[in-house]
């Protein structure tokens, strides 16, 4: 007996633990057909489990584990696609999954039509969310509210204090800066918020006569750059954990978590940067100092025009973006009796509905 099985897979050796094949078993009495989920617990597998016979049968291996005599049988292209061994994080929101920019990489920005997404596009368009980071939708009807059925074609909106939509433009009383003409630095959005929303759309609805063009800046590509340069700012700011908070009179939003955060293999995962919303850090006399050193310089490389990608969204445009990933800023616009200004509308949704979407679009187009 041997509690291991040993393979050849995909040309490399790879040995795979007996308990790891028999909670993997695909039998209909492991597995439930139709949904994929597994029925037995771990504690329904023997203790001192063992592998008594294997048999290669081809296109798949035979186990007969001992002491209950079970058999399993495992497509080789099934162990080949989740043999253990690999490190990466595996759910492709790290910075390994990703294409990292800056404007001067990029040929053209990721753009596409709202009739081409329609007809057949959108795979095309959520797959540049994922992997660059953004797409720019085109040609929308200028109505109140179309945001929110761009999001429905790929997932569903995240409803925050905000509400379902909501509309970014000068409001007299404003209750965030966004809603101002000022100009606004690159950040991401609701920091104060855990989990904060993963896909933020923008849906222009009106341009300013002057300025209001909107900034890109690829975080992740930032983060990679500033571990080369600076790793012992780089660990301060992944390990330092931050206070957002938002207030008004309806609404006490809090959170407490590091500007970069790492997966568990130690690889950038999120980036959250909003000075706007940041609460006074109580650490220790030496931490703080540490950190403030360390986020000015993060600051500063976010700031560099270089890394900024200027768009200029025109009445029918929709941005599409990963607030885990992608900063976004604006430049200061022009409001007058003559000019009411620049009117985005906005909604949020989440990563993990525009990545299923996007699987099952794949899913579809390979059967």
């Amino acid at each position: 007996m041997d509690a291991d099985l040993e393979l050849v897979v995909g040309g490399r050796p790879v040995r795979f633990p007996a308990v790891w094949l028999r909670d993997n078993c695909p039998c209909p009495d492991c597995l439930a057909p139709g949904t994929g989920q597994k029925l037995k617990d771990i504690t329904d597998i023997p203790n001192g489990l063992a592998i008594t016979r294997t048999e290669d049968a081809g296109e798949s291996v035979l186990v007969t584990f001992a002491p209950d005599q079970h058999r399993s049988a495992f497509p080789r292209s099934w162990l080949e696609d989740h043999a253990p061994g690999d490190d990466a994080d595996g759910d492709g929101r790290t910075e390994d999954d990703k294409e990292l920019w800056l404007p001067a990489d990029l040929a053209e920005p990721p753009a596409m039509s709202w009739p081409s997404y329609l007809a057949g596009g959108k795979a095309e368009a959520l797959e540049a969310v994922l992997r660059v980071g953004f797409v720019l939708l085109s040609g929308l009807s200028v109505v109140p509210g179309r945001v929110l059925e761009v999001a429905a074609s790929f997932g569903y909106v995240r409803e925050t204090n905000y509400g379902r939509l909501f509309d970014v433009r000068v409001e007299p009383a404003p209750g965030n800066l966004a809603f101002t003409s000022r100009a606004i630095r690159p950040h991401t959005d609701n920091p104060y918020r855990d989990p904060a929303p993963t896909v933020q759309l923008l849906h222009c609805l009106r341009a300013a006569g002057q300025g209001g063009d909107t900034q890109l800046v690829d975080g992740f590509a930032a983060a990679a750059d500033f571990r080369a340069a600076d790793p012992e700012s780089f660990g301060t700011l992944a390990r330092t954990p931050v206070s957002f908070g938002y207030v008004d009179e309806e609404t006490d939003l809090r959170a407490s978590l590091p500007l970069i955060q790492l997966s568990p293999a130690g690889r950038v995962r999120w980036v959250r940067f909003n000075n706007r919303s940041m609460r006074p850090l109580r650490r220790p006399y030496a931490e703080v100092t540490a950190f403030y050193a360390a986020y000015r310089r993060w600051a500063e490389l976010l700031a560099r025009p270089g890394r900024q990608l200027t768009l200029r969204l025109a009445p029918g445009d929709c941005l599409v973006f990963d607030n885990t990933r992608v900063l976004h800023a604006r430049t200061a616009f022009s409001v007058s009796p003559h000019s009411p200004g620049r009117h985005l509308q906005g909604c949020y949704a989440d990563l993990d509905g525009l990545a299923s979407t996007l699987a099952v679009l794949q899913r579809e187009e390979e059967s």
